[in-house]
């Protein structure tokens, strides 16, 4: 059986309005690999559920910006801002998180001032919380876990990082506890919390040879100044999982619903079966796959084989008489008018001069006949087709795996989405899953 006969049983449509309706649903994650459109989907649907009532938050980990230029926003930070335009009974509210500034909230809530100025001020937590391997992931559930806390809107619509596997943002939170429950930090802790006469032989004998290897490696100061950051932070460490494992609760509960965003190429498309069984191992709850950048074509009742097969006919004058088709497009040489442009009386048939004068005529405004331009029309429209019937055998092999995932096709936008009126356009193709012509 192939994978196209598999998915001949009909796919559930993904209903988009009855997602951002429900006021069950408090966070709406939209995750997928880079490149699919997860921004201009995140941010669409804060438009539409805004504008249907809702008070929205929507948080952006995208380093493009292109968040707050659709919306019209000078530009994001870590706090939320007010999206003027909104036409609605609702509020829209954007913002982007800053990781460092995050990590520095944390400090400062959870540390009273002496220690929190010790932490802020450390060059070793300086450097992880600018740029320490999943630190941006981990910040986004803090943030995530901070505005809900807060109670201010009934929906947070998070746009995931973009890193290599999305799922870093599921995986952050553990990787970081291991960190922090890692030998290394252990070990480096342990001085310090022995204390007294034995901390002072454990470190001077037991830790010597190591502490004299690593700060070979590291450098002595690199290695100090990773000693008293532990032991600034060590009655944090325990904070930071407690929180992480809450958020990580509060992504399984029923309010939140999970949106996997992909194109119709078989590189997103296989992320996204994988994001759907990992989502599913972990216990998610998955609402559905956006399936953005469909192409279709209005006359897709001529396939691909038809419109080459004419081009090439029309290309070697085995349709039509060639020399009856042009003389068609001239006036009979016996006519008054002809050699002679189209006078101003006969409207919408002027041509410039240099078209009917040969002398003005220059190699570099060759005359294409009509057959030719048909032909290249023709051809144009046998490759548009071959990328639907390649998006739809790729669609096909993703529903076959998984048919039991919602799915709603958004059409290939003519161009980029800049403001709001262009999120709305996106927003609407979402609710209606606008399969374009020819694509299913």
């Amino acid at each position: 059986m192939t994978a196209r006969t598999r998915a001949a049983a009909p796919v559930p449509a993904l209903d988009t309005d009855a997602l951002i309706n429900d006021p069950g649903i408090r966070i709406i994650v939209c995750c997928g690999s880079g490149g699919v459109g997860k921004t201009t989907t995140a941010a669409a649907l804060g438009v539409r559920a805004a504008e249907r009532g809702r008070k929205v938050v929507v948080l952006t980990i995208d380093p493009a910006r292109r968040l707050a230029q659709s919306m019209g926003i000078d530009s994001l930070d870590n706090v939320p801002r007010r999206v003027k335009g909104i036409e609605g009974a609702g509020e829209l509210h954007a913002m982007m998180l800053d990781m460092k500034r995050t990590f520095d909230e944390i400090v400062e809530a959870h540390a009273d001032a002496e220690r929190a100025r010790a932490i802020l001020e450390n060059p070793f937590y300086q450097s992880l919380s600018a740029g320490f391997a999943g630190t941006q992931e981990y910040m986004a559930m803090e943030k995530l876990g901070q505005l809900r806390a807060r109670d201010e809107w009934d929906l947070i619509v998070v746009d995931t990082p973009p890193s290599r596997s999305a799922l870093d943002f599921l995986d952050a939170p553990k990787r970081l506890g291991s960190f922090l429950d890692g030998k290394f930090i252990k070990l480096l802790m342990a001085p310090a919390k022995m204390g007294g006469r034995a901390g002072m032989k454990f470190l001077n004998v037991g830790m010597s040879m190591m502490t004299g290897t690593l700060g070979k490696l590291l450098g002595g100061q690199f290695l100090r100044d990773v000693q008293t950051f532990v032991a600034a932070m060590d009655t944090m460490f325990g904070g930071f999982r407690t929180r992480a494992d809450a958020t990580y609760k509060l992504l399984q509960a029923p309010g939140t619903a999970f949106l996997v965003v992909a194109t119709p190429e078989r590189d997103a498309l296989r992320e996204a079966a994988y994001f759907v069984e990992r989502l599913a191992a972990e216990g998610m709850p998955l609402a559905g796959l956006v399936l953005n950048r469909v192409h279709g074509s209005d006359a897709a009742r001529l396939s691909a084989e038809q419109a080459l097969a004419a081009a090439e006919n029309l290309e070697t004058g085995g349709i039509v008489d060639q020399a009856a088709g042009k003389a068609g497009l001239r006036e009979p040489a016996d006519s008054p008018t002809a050699g002679r442009a189209p006078t101003a009386d006969a409207p919408g048939t002027a041509a410039p001069e240099s078209a009917t004068d040969p002398e003005l005529r220059t190699d570099r405004t060759p005359t294409i006949t009509t057959e030719e331009l048909t032909a290249g029309l023709l051809r144009l429209h046998a490759e548009r087709m071959q990328l639907v019937a390649r998006e739809q055998d790729t669609r096909d092999r993703f529903t076959a795996r998984h048919p039991e995932v919602p799915v709603t096709a958004v059409a290939a936008l003519p161009g980029d989405v800049h403001d709001l009126s262009g999120l709305r356009a996106v927003g609407d193709r979402l609710a209606t899953g606008s399969d374009p012509a020819g694509a299913a």
